[in-house]
């Protein structure tokens, strides 16, 4: 029985959602391992909508990065922002994500109240991903080692930052079917 592209994908993006649960657990909930392992489940989603082609499953993907990133966004503005700012003083590059978020943000209402086959919507989710794409480089190539090398406690961040994603998630996730 031959496996198709479709179902790569899904297990690949069951596989990246396995990791990116157990790797902030593994380092003791390190801040910015716990972010990293979002923006790697969040790559992998935007891989698996490329190889998608079924309206559904789109949809489904799409609330899925949708979910995510509203969570991600929430919680490094909340709780990993505000320390951030003040233990390194790099305002101009907080300042910097908080914007890309905002980009964000009105592209995921955009996607969560369209539908595949919809004008754009294919083309909101490749540029959602292309611009998450470049806010995770600046995140992980700037930011995280300007916070690596404050005076900051990453694994109590970390822990407060992992007790309310888990809160968020509870709250915005749709029921289980």
């Amino acid at each position: 029985m031959a496996v198709t592209a479709k179902t790569k994908a899904k297990q690949k993006s069951a596989r990246a959602a396995t990791k990116a649960q157990a790797a902030p657990k593994a380092l003791g909930q390190d801040a910015i391992a716990l972010l990293e392992a979002d923006h790697r489940l969040v790559e992998e989603y935007f891989e698996a909508y490329e190889g998608l082609t079924d309206a559904a499953e789109k949809k489904a993907l799409a609330d899925k990065i949708c979910l995510a990133l509203k969570v991600h966004t929430q919680i490094e503005e909340e709780l990993f922002y505000p320390p951030a700012r003040e233990a390194t003083g790099d305002g101009d590059l907080i300042d910097e994500a908080v914007v890309e978020h905002m980009g964000a943000k009105t592209l995921i209402a955009q996607i969560e109240a369209g539908a595949p086959g919809q004008p754009l919507y294919d083309a909101k989710v490749k540029v959602l991903g292309e611009q998450v794409r470049h806010h995770v480089e600046e995140e992980e190539s700037e930011l995280f080692p300007e916070v690596r090398a404050a005076d900051l406690d990453l694994v109590a961040l970390g822990a407060k930052l992992s007790a309310r994603k888990a809160e968020l998630m509870a709250q915005l996730a749709p029921p289980a079917a």
